[in-house]
């Protein structure tokens, strides 16, 4: 063998080598949630019905009783990270969080970074205002101010109808609510099922359906490459589908049965 040629052979080698021991480095996250016990998972502390603070400061909700689901069905214990709907996908990728179980809706733009479950929960997404707007489609927004959480679908939705439409892009959902409320935005983009809850609690003001932006069924989210853990989240959905867990779920926190979700 000649010495140019066994010095490849030898760097090959090495390289083989390096990347095995980066591979058996980087623990499948799914073994990594039971070796450690815990399981984080990011949430919402200001969008009801999914997550928010009651009366004793604890968090509640469709998606913190989905959160406590999967932990129990792990066998571990449960770590609940409240985060704004920016803060996400970025928790995903620093390997702050383990899953996102915060009402995220499929845009072909997140997919590039995060893997999505099958759904678990089904929304739609619109534009609600005054009695009074006469607006039927994004074109008849004009000097209307749209209030929307940053990050959120519905603000991807409504930047791509109406590029040109005032958008207020707050930090997180209650303070586009509040925006609302106060008269600093006319319009409000958000979930259906939160609008519902918001119109409850807010009888003076006017949550009046405008526009359907999109449907939006809910998905847990992990981070690309996770396929083990995915795998997992699907097997779960479906057995708690089958079951009647989420069923219960949708009465409790959406008002209704649930429907049959569309396959991912």
């Amino acid at each position: 063998m000649k010495a140019g040629f066994r010095a490849v052979v030898v760097a090959l080698g090495f390289l083989a080598a390096g990347l095995l021991s980066s591979v058996e480095a980087r623990a499948d996250k799914l073994a990594d949630i039971l070796s450690k016990g815990v399981v984080r998972i990011t949430v919402f502390a200001d969008v009801p019905p999914f997550g928010m603070m009651n009366a004793n400061r604890e968090l509640e909700g469709f998606d913190i009783d989905m959160a406590k689901l999967v932990a129990k069905a792990l066998g571990v214990k449960l770590e609940l990270l409240p985060v704004p709907a920016a803060s996400r996908i970025p928790f995903l990728l620093t390997d702050k969080s383990d899953m996102n179980i915060a009402a995220m809706s499929i845009t072909a733009e997140r997919a590039r970074q995060i893997m999505y479950s099958a759904p678990y929960a089904d929304t739609s997404l619109a534009v609600y205002g005054a009695k009074g707007l006469a607006l039927k489609s994004a074109a008849d927004i004009g000097r209307n101010r749209v209030a929307v959480a940053k990050g959120t679908t519905e603000d991807l939705v409504l930047t791509a109808l109406a590029p040109g439409a005032d958008i207020m892009r707050t930090e997180d959902n209650a303070t586009a609510v509040q925006a609302y409320l106060s008269g600093h935005a006319q319009l409000l983009a958000a979930n259906s099922v939160v609008v519902v809850e918001l119109a409850k609690k807010n009888p003076a003001k006017e949550f009046d359906f405008k526009f359907a932006l999109r449907r939006a069924p809910a998905h847990v989210t992990v981070r690309l490459g996770e396929h083990t853990l995915l795998r997992w989240l699907d097997t779960l959905i479906f057995q708690s589908t089958l079951n009647g867990d989420l069923d219960e779920l949708h009465k409790k926190w959406l008002g209704g049965p649930m429907q049959p979700l569309p396959a991912l």
